[in-house]
């Protein structure tokens, strides 16, 4: 399941062809909403905020539809009243799933969402089933060419990270839930470009991938998912999904 790891999920959406670009700016839209109407409307105090408007920009998302988007949270526009669900589930196999849903009607995603998992060989799960099968925090994934790893962990620790780990891909700083605005500054204030910026579930434990079969109906309930509007975020923990 190298499709599902941490890097490629975000060459993945690098690559986002012109069919999906109505559901990513769709998806950017209610996330701005949300940082919008939690933080205040402007990027300069707001850091999901600006994260968000910078991710937005890198998808060539026009500048209208960030500034609505933005009004909307604030309340200068009438807009849907959004809602932010976690779903945790069991896929096939015995994968443990996080499933983040923005929403204006949490019973058609529910049913949706418990739809897709059912079709594929999983179930929801209660609150707390699964989650504490991963680390809860701030994940930023930087290029290896984008900055030296001195630097890096200078600017990234002094802010408050936890820990700045080094792979063949790049780098993944770890923060604290609380720390990611401060952090997300930090690494701005000295230019420092992150490819993803965001608030994940990161697996502390994976569950190993039995077969071809098991990896086609994984990477099926992946894509399911990925195709649903409300579905903000996916995270698992077969092995690879990290």
């Amino acid at each position: 399941m190298a499709g599902h790891n941490k890097w490629s999920k975000v060459k993945r959406l690098k690559a986002v062809t012109d069919a999906r670009k109505g559901k990513v700016f769709s998806r950017l839209a209610r996330d701005i909403t949300l940082a919008a109407k939690a933080g205040g409307g402007s990027p300069d105090g707001n850091a999901r905020l600006r994260t968000l408007v910078l991710k937005a920009r890198e998808a060539n998302m026009p500048a209208d539809n960030v500034e609505r988007a933005i009004k909307k949270g604030t309340g200068e526009l009438p807009g849907v009243v959004y809602e932010e669900i976690t779903y945790e589930a069991y896929g096939p196999g015995g994968v443990a799933f996080v499933v983040k849903v923005t929403t204006d009607n949490k019973q058609r995603a529910a049913q949706e969402v418990r739809s897709i998992f059912a079709r594929w060989g999983g179930n929801l799960a209660t609150t707390g089933a699964v989650s504490f099968q991963f680390l809860h925090a701030g994940q930023f994934l930087i290029a290896r060419d984008r900055v030296a790893e001195d630097l890096l962990l200078e600017v990234a620790l002094d802010a408050g990270a936890d820990d700045v780990i080094t792979s063949e891909q790049g780098y993944e700083v770890r923060c604290n839930l609380h720390l990611f605005d401060k952090v997300s500054h930090a690494l701005e204030q000295k230019g420092i470009k992150c490819d993803s910026a965001e608030i994940a579930y990161i697996p502390t434990t994976t569950v190993p991938i039995k077969d071809a079969h098991h990896g086609e109906s994984l990477e099926r309930l992946h894509e399911a998912l990925e195709e649903f509007d409300d579905v903000q975020q996916v995270f698992s923990n077969e092995e690879g999904g990290e």
